[in-house]
């Protein structure tokens, strides 16, 4: 398979390396400094999975200078998708497939319509990796997995699905088709939203946030928000989803950060709206009252409309 990746940060540059270094041909849609870095040194990955260097990596910022591929992974921040996605059928092949990896809920609708709607399939992926310099990837912990599943729902898979899968586990990133993508994409919104808006507000760890009273049950109101939200909407999520995403939260590395917390405390964009707006939104077209999150949307906008400036 051919893979276009979209994002050569923490997500993509993991991802892609792995699947460059398992024999699969690999471009990067890239920019700045990761893409002059990648060019001038290759890719330097250090992973749990295994420590390598690719010398020589395909990028470019410009999609008219790669060839299409079979698979598109969308690997930007929330916000980009949007931006990005009508230049993106240029690197699509005939029978090719875009694939989103972002942390909210929305990109594939993103991408669908400027793609259509067979072009583009429901993913998210589970890892903590980022950018340790330009060229540099770093990945901690043992979490690496991508689920993918055909948008609409229903318990069926597809060939094209599984066949990504096995590509990407030959690779050792673990891939699983989800038979609900709608129920995986909001069974992960439950943890990560929460999990990067009260770190961005408390400016704290998971180790710290967790384990005080007060912020851990501002913690479990904002989860039990989110997955109220996802009932409203014809989620069909387990009954189970908060107790399962506040045991993430306990297994996290007490250091942990999400990356909206980071980019939000560097004072960069962050996908903010596409998180924490994406909950308001949604509320508000489900008439739904969401208090603890009109909270964080309310502390944290000044300094994300800071950062935008």
């Amino acid at each position: 398979m051919r893979f276009i990746i979209v994002g050569a940060g923490g997500v993509g540059g993991l991802i892609g390396g792995l699947l460059q270094r398992s024999g699969q041909q690999v471009a990067f849609l890239a920019r700045g400094r990761q893409l002059q870095a990648i060019r001038e040194g290759g890719l330097h990955v250090q992973s749990p999975r295994g420590t390598f260097h690719l010398p020589q990596v395909e990028a470019s910022d410009d999609p008219a200078a790669l060839p299409p591929g079979d698979v598109v992974l969308v690997a930007t921040k929330g916000w980009q998708v949007a931006e990005v996605a009508p230049q993106l059928a240029r690197l699509l092949g005939p029978d090719g497939l875009a694939v989103p990896l972002e942390n909210g809920v929305e990109s594939a609708g993103h991408l669908a319509a400027a793609l259509g709607e067979g072009r583009v399939a429901g993913g998210l992926c589970f890892l903590l990796s980022r950018v340790e310099a330009p060229g540099r990837i770093q990945h901690v912990g043992e979490a690496l997995r991508v689920t993918v599943g055909e948008r609409g729902g229903g318990a069926t898979s597809s060939r094209r699905l599984e066949a990504l899968c096995a590509v990407l586990r030959a690779a050792q990133v673990d891939a699983e088709v989800a038979p609900d993508i709608d129920v995986a994409l909001w069974d992960k919104f439950t943890f990560i939203e929460p999990f990067g808006a009260v770190g961005a507000v408390t400016r704290a760890t998971a180790g710290v946030f967790r384990t005080r009273r007060e912020t851990r049950e501002l913690l479990v109101s904002a989860m039990d928000e989110v997955a109220t939200l996802a009932r409203a909407r014809q989620v069909r999520l387990p009954a189970d989803t908060v107790a399962r995403a506040l045991q993430a939260i306990d297994r996290l590395p007490a250091e942990a950060t999400a990356s909206m917390q980071r980019d939000i405390m560097s004072g960069r964009p962050s996908e903010l709206g596409d998180q924490t707006g994406a909950v308001l939104r949604l509320a508000r077209e489900s008439a739904l009252a969401v208090p603890v999150h009109a909270f964080l949307w309310a502390s944290l906008l000044p300094q994300e409309d800071a950062a935008r400036r």
